[in-house]
């Protein structure tokens, strides 16, 4: 098989890698989006003192961590029809990527609720905060900067892993590159201007999610106007 420079540059350009592309963005988004909050759900089950929600959130975390997505994506799409459930390819793509991703956050999302020092949760009670205001107002701000490294990391390997919804059929960027290389019989550079838009797409959240870390690593400072004026009473 011979290398070919100019369909090597028509591929690095073609509409159908461009939306390809684009399908796994907006893919990637909308999952981590359903994901975390899916995740910080189960995390707050699973620290709850109801045992029967908190065992749900054990379960579930056990069962979607410890299966293969790719088995998750197979069975969210072509068993859940047996049981009268049909969903369609976007459909079964989302809920696979943010159900699997929900159970990493929910780990993740506890490890940063549960970093946050007691004695800091104790000192709010005594300010009369309510269970609500205390999470919105000390707990997630200083959770969030134990959070963010680890979140912005699985949303990079999100943008790798929507590659898996291709065995569902979604056209995605690989399943682009699979289809465009069946008709134009060139499988070494359609599959090197995937690698490429991957690449890009991996290197741009890269400086993004630097920035993020950047302004959350700095020093965390008491100026939430509500909690200013609880420390004022």
């Amino acid at each position: 098989m011979n290398w070919s420079w100019p369909d090597f540059f028509e591929y690095l350009v073609s509409p159908y890698m461009l939306r390809g592309a684009w399908t796994t963005i907006w893919l990637a988004v909308v999952s981590m989006l359903i994901g975390i909050v899916l995740g910080f759900i189960a995390a707050l089950m699973k620290m709850s003192k109801n045992q029967i929600l908190k065992q749900i959130a054990v379960f579930y975390i056990w069962l979607w961590r410890g299966t293969p997505l790719l088995v998750q994506l197979v069975i969210i799409y072509t068993g859940l029809p047996q049981i009268g459930i049909r969903l369609g390819v976007i459909e079964s793509a989302i809920i696979g990527l943010a159900v699997n991703e929900g159970a990493y956050f929910a780990e993740i999302m506890r490890s940063g609720i549960m970093s946050v020092e007691k004695g800091q949760n104790d000192a709010a009670r005594a300010l009369g905060m309510t269970s609500r205001q205390l999470m919105r107002i000390v707990v997630l701000p200083q959770a969030t900067r134990v959070i963010i490294p680890p979140l912005g990391n699985q949303f990079l390997g999100m943008l790798k892993t929507t590659s898996l919804a291709s065995v569902i059929s979604m056209n995605e960027l690989l399943r682009s590159a699979q289809q465009l290389a069946q008709i134009e019989f060139r499988v070494l550079e359609v599959y090197f201007v995937a690698a490429i838009y991957y690449l890009v797409m991996t290197t741009v959240w890269s400086f993004f999610q630097r920035r993020i870390e950047a302004h959350y690593d700095r020093p965390f400072e008491m100026n939430s106007p509500a909690l200013a004026a609880k420390g004022a009473r």
